[in-house]
């Protein structure tokens, strides 16, 4: 059964790939961003490919953005089978410098060290409001096209992070942990009226909100990176392609028994104790 599918974020890497997967099995595709000219980039590629797909601006904290958007959708696609909130990510001000608090950490007067106790709650609130209200508003806005219907499901995207909190970024790693609780509670919620829900959790993808913190300019590994690699038993990063499979099928009627599950993509990372 072909379906209308919302996803936010779709300007990105990892979200516009799930986009072409998704089209190429003949769904129509709403490609939403806060980036126009992304949004509708992406979706001249799949039309391109004899797909269906709408570029559309929209902004995943702002309910009157969301609600212009869905009223693009319905008119041009019909109503909203299937939404996928890939809108996310990290904010410098919710990070640490070091990933653990020594006591001459309390005396550095360096230019941009923060510990702990200099974290900003405007970027811990930012980080918060884009990972779990970026989620919340748009299930919101387009789950009301699916009460009731048969096949509609939401996937949300949390983190590995949700498991076992990464070191220097507390905000991330908790938004991403209310977005699994988030992703449980709504699957029960919206249990009686036909509507599944579930998650996947990344692992590593290198992507431009990453690449920096990943790998050196000359395309080697940072500390960080080598750490993250040495903790992952497949010995890589996971490319955007790792996700389409899962992604096909907690979106398709195969998966018809399947919500409130969080599934890690993440080559054993999650699972491996680092002994």
């Amino acid at each position: 059964m072909k379906k209308t599918i919302v996803i936010t974020g779709a300007g990105g890497v990892l979200c516009s790939t799930l986009a072409k997967a998704l089209a190429k099995k003949g769904h129509k595709i709403a490609v939403l961003d806060l980036n126009l000219e992304v949004a509708e980039q992406v979706a001249s590629e799949i039309n391109n490919e004899g797909g269906k797909a709408i570029g559309i601006l929209a902004n995943v904290l702002e309910k009157e953005s969301l609600e212009m958007a869905k009223m693009k959708v319905n008119k041009i696609l019909g109503s909203c089978d299937i939404l996928i909130n890939g809108a996310g990510g990290n904010h410098p001000f919710g990070t640490t410098s070091n990933p653990f608090l020594q006591v001459e950490d309390l005396r550095n007067k360096t230019e941009g060290f923060k510990t702990f106790f200099d974290l900003d709650p405007s970027g811990i609130q930012f980080v918060f409001n884009l990972n779990f209200i970026g989620t919340l508003l748009p299930t919101q806005i387009f789950a009301q096209d699916m009460v009731g219907r048969e096949g509609c499901s939401i996937l949300n995207i949390s983190s590995m992070n949700a498991f076992t909190p990464l070191t220097k970024i507390p905000a991330y790693s908790g938004a991403k942990a209310a977005v699994s609780n988030f992703t449980q509670w709504l699957a029960v919620h919206f249990s009686k009226v036909g509507i599944r829900v579930n998650a996947l959790a990344p692992g590593f993808f290198l992507t431009e909100q990453n690449r920096t913190l990943l790998t050196n300019p000359d395309g080697s590994l940072t500390k960080r990176g080598q750490q993250i690699i040495d903790q992952t038993p497949m010995g890589r990063y996971g490319k955007p392609d790792d996700l389409i499979s899962t992604t096909l099928y907690l979106c398709d009627d195969a998966s018809s028994f399947v919500t409130g599950v969080v599934i890690p993509i993440d080559g054993g990372f999650a699972a491996y104790s680092g002994v």
